[in-house]
């Protein structure tokens, strides 16, 4: 086994923090993208809003399906092979999509292959790889400010893509924007490939933070044991952490997907704001803006929560308590329509996503180790957002095209983050360990 120096681990782990920076960007491009350009696509296209989320739902199946093999995959190649595959996917979910043309009898099928399928297969590479990447190369009081700066890229996304595609979407249309996003997914992904670096394991180091804490509270230091999938499947642990997850992101992907659409439909947000964006488009990416604080100072304070408590487990379990509570509030508050308390409500769900994506994953690792975590998150995963996002970016279009409103929608997604946490309150606090 090749044996690095420490200062080339602090090199190779600064690597992957940038690297799956890129990743998560690219991730969650696809994700801010829709909700902004679902209008514009609806009316070119002529489709209702279910029909144009069902693309929606196509993607993140086939994102679910990916993510199962791209966990065995990062175990046993690293995320090289990962990335490259997503960037090009990735770029061919939106540049074939693009070429679609508008009022074709065969427009809604082709639409779910080649946004679907291509950039279902492309992001799903990329969440496992980014989350067990990090998780890999750091534990304990690290994981959490680690991951907190490469989930940065969730909120830089939604931000600056916004930014630059709105005005787009208003002068030339949805098919000029996705052609736009297809060259910007290509050209991070494939430097995220070239900057990509080997795991801890398979260049003989420890994990960063491997002796944050004593050892004989070290969860990072515990599973020495390899897990199968059959024997952590069979635990509380994974299957409670699983549904909070579930839950959490069947409630956010409905926010996420329709909000937009709430403030113009339902509010009436449809006069342009500042830099010529449409009020809706404003106030929706004051998530993003407010996430690229939130994702590295919640990450920072749930590392001192591990430190202050002195064990891993417990503390990232009451971080996914607290998560949905802080998704419940930022809704309770956009259903008001009072345009600077709905503002509040964002900044709110900006800290839910600070929170939530980053702590499932590493409850996980504070379980079952390294060694194991990539098939046993990529499997979760599969199961995860092959029924969370999708369910609940159905229900809130089909709330909507039953009920002409997405207040029904949005009640879906409190009861979502609601079942959200009584999973994590049913978390174990300490995990059995296998030698």
């Amino acid at each position: 086994m090749e044996q690095i120096s420490k200062e080339t681990a602090k090199k190779y782990g600064t690597a992957t923090v940038i690297a799956a920076w890129l990743a998560v960007f690219c991730l969650f491009g696809y994700r801010s993208s829709f909700s902004i350009m679902q209008g514009s696509l609806m009316q070119g296209m002529g489709w209702t809003s279910t029909q144009a989320s069902l693309g929606y739902c196509f993607m993140m199946t086939f994102y679910a399906i990916t993510a199962y093999f791209s966990g065995r995959l990062i175990d046993q190649k690293g995320t090289k092979p990962a990335y490259t595959i997503g960037a090009i996917c990735c770029f061919l979910g939106f540049f074939l999509t693009s070429f679609i043309p508008e009022g074709a009898s065969y427009a809604f099928p082709l639409y779910l292959l080649t946004y679907g399928v291509f950039a279902g297969i492309g992001t799903g590479m990329l969440w496992v790889s980014s989350t067990i990447s990090c998780r890999k190369w750091y534990v304990g009081t690290e994981y959490g400010t680690k991951w907190g700066l490469a989930f940065m890229g969730a909120p830089m996304s939604q931000l600056l893509l916004t930014l630059a595609v709105s005005p787009v979407l208003k002068t030339a249309g949805w098919a000029v924007g996705m052609k736009i996003l297809s060259v910007i997914m290509a050209i991070c992904l494939l430097v995220a490939a070239a900057i990509a670096k080997p795991m801890p394991d398979k260049v003989g180091c420890q994990p960063f933070g491997f002796d944050s804490l004593p050892k004989k509270n070290a969860s990072a230091s515990k599973p020495a044991h390899v897990w199968t999938l059959g024997e952590a499947f069979k635990t509380r642990a994974l299957w409670c952490d699983i549904f909070a997850f579930m839950f959490a992101v069947m409630g956010e992907f409905l926010i996420w997907s329709q909000i937009v659409r709430y403030f113009t439909v339902d509010l009436g947000w449809t006069s342009d704001s500042l830099f010529g964006l449409p009020l809706a488009n404003l106030v929706y990416i004051l998530i993003g803006f407010a996430g690229i604080f939130t994702m590295p100072l919640t990450g920072k304070a749930s590392d001192k929560l591990v430190k202050k408590i002195g064990i891993e487990c417990p503390a990232r379990r009451l971080m996914l308590i607290i998560s949905p509570a802080f998704g419940i509030a930022g809704v309770l508050l956009a259903l008001t329509g009072n345009l600077p308390i709905v503002c509040i409500g964002m900044v709110l769900l900006a800290v839910y996503w600070g929170i939530e994506p980053g702590g499932a994953a590493g409850y996980a690792g504070t379980v079952f180790g390294g060694a194991s975590l990539g098939k046993i998150w990529g499997l979760s995963t599969l199961i995860i957002m092959g029924i969370g996002p999708s369910f609940g970016t159905f229900m809130g279009a089909f709330l909507f095209d039953s009920f002409g409103s997405y207040v029904p929608a949005l009640i879906f997604g409190v009861c979502a983050y609601i079942v959200s946490m009584i999973a994590a309150i049913l978390l174990p606090t300490t995990a059995e360990v296998k030698e």
